[in-house]
């Protein structure tokens, strides 16, 4: 494959660029077009779990990705209308033996530079700025990528990594995103500014009706990342747009002083209208195939987005190697590899979302009730299948 036609990957995000380093380990060439006029990733903090670190190994990054993480101590449910904690999940040496890797929380930005370095410093990745695919044909042999430049660039295959808007997957599919209604609020404030008794090395969320909070430690314990979600029936997409102090409190006028107190320090507030889509099979035309947030688009509330893309890029480097130029052959494996787990991603995340960050009254009594009866070991057991997994295997758990 090095020596014949790269393959031609749309969109320059933490899955197309994993996807083009992934390859790279295995001698084949790629052209990663990326619609802005830098290679960059906004947002702040992303937590990892255990299989995102058996990614960044099989690609190749491991110690760089190491260095930029926050390791903490346990994932922490509190009740925002009580203020009091549900339950914690240690993420201690007995965690690490069990699933063979840590758990730990990073700035997006941190993250990105490693695949984009790792990319840069590659031979056989060539990054393009300011060049948006639209659309593509293909004759068997090879595929077209249409520029919105209206030039065209012709390589062995095409990976639409080009997110929840892919222009990839509306010609391929033609479906349409799906709005939630639910809005995300996002800050980023440094750490003398989270109250003291709040400063805990946990990724910790707060539940409440219809609304929850989430902070951790980004940088090194520079900063806490804030992030903040409540229905309010949002009727169309908005990606980063700044709002102010007040709209953001407007969702959590119910919850417990002590929750409301953690927003009341956040600044620079900017919001994004969450969607999705329905899971699908029909990921691959040919030669084309997606990849991420394309290919699976799902809510934040497994904190898997971005893991389920590097677990893509694994699978789709491992396949292309592995099939000896065959690459329909190669995609189509890949494809089927993946459908189910990340379809578990999406409709899990969206039960997550309903029955255990935002039920109330009885519904949320029950949630405090199981979850309080759980063993960290109980804990183990039931992420078994999300956790142990690279993305090689077949199926919803694909744990080996």
């Amino acid at each position: 494959m090095s020596r014949s036609l790269p393959i031609v990957i749309a969109g320059g995000g933490i899955g197309g660029l994993a996807a083009a380093v992934g390859l790279a380990q295995r001698g084949v060439r790629s052209i990663v077009l990326e619609r802005s006029a830098v290679f960059s990733e906004i947002g702040a903090g992303i937590q990892l779990g255990p299989n995102a670190f058996h990614a960044f190994d099989y690609l190749g990054v491991g110690d760089a990705a190491r260095k930029m993480a926050v390791y903490i101590d346990a994932l922490r449910l509190m009740d925002a209308m009580s203020g009091e904690e549900i339950t914690k999940i240690p993420l201690d040496d007995p965690f690490r033996a069990r699933f063979g890797n840590p758990y730990a929380v990073v700035h997006r930005g941190d993250l990105y530079s490693v695949f984009l370095n790792a990319a840069m410093a590659s031979d056989l990745i060539d990054l393009r700025a300011s060049t948006e695919v639209i659309g593509y044909d293909q004759d068997g042999s090879s595929v077209t990528a249409r520029l919105k430049s209206g030039e065209t660039l012709t390589g062995a295959a095409l990976v639409g990594a080009d997110g929840l808007w892919s222009k990839i997957r509306a010609q391929m599919v033609g479906d349409t995103a799906r709005v939630t209604g639910h809005t995300t609020y996002r800050s980023v404030i440094p750490t003398e500014q989270m109250p003291e008794d709040l400063r805990w090395n946990a990724a910790t969320l707060w539940a409440g009706p219809k609304c929850h909070i989430v902070h951790y430690p980004l940088s090194g314990w520079k900063t806490f990342n804030l992030v903040v979600t409540y229905h309010n029936d949002a009727p169309e997409p908005v990606a980063g747009q700044p709002v102010s102090h007040e709209e953001v409190m407007l969702g959590f006028q119910h919850v417990h002083p002590r929750a409301q107190k953690i927003i009341a320090h956040g600044t620079d507030w900017k919001k994004w209208v969450l969607c999705d889509r329905d899971p699908i099979l029909n990921w691959r035309d040919g030669r084309v195939v997606l990849l991420g947030d394309a290919a699976h688009p799902t809510l934040q509330y497994m904190a898997q987005g971005a893991c389920m893309a590097m677990e893509d890029a694994v699978c789709l480097s491992h396949e292309v190697a592995n099939t000896t130029g065959d690459i329909e052959t190669a995609f189509e494996a890949y494809r089927g590899k993946r459908t189910a787990r990340t379809a578990r991603i999406q409709i899990q995340s969206r039960l997550v979302g309903d029955h255990i960050y935002h039920p109330a009254s009885g519904h949320a009594a029950l949630r405090n009730a199981m979850m309080q009866a759980m063993s960290p070991n109980d804990y183990y057991d039931s992420l078994q299948w999300l956790y142990g997994g690279s993305g090689l295997a077949e199926g919803a758990g694909a744990v080996r």
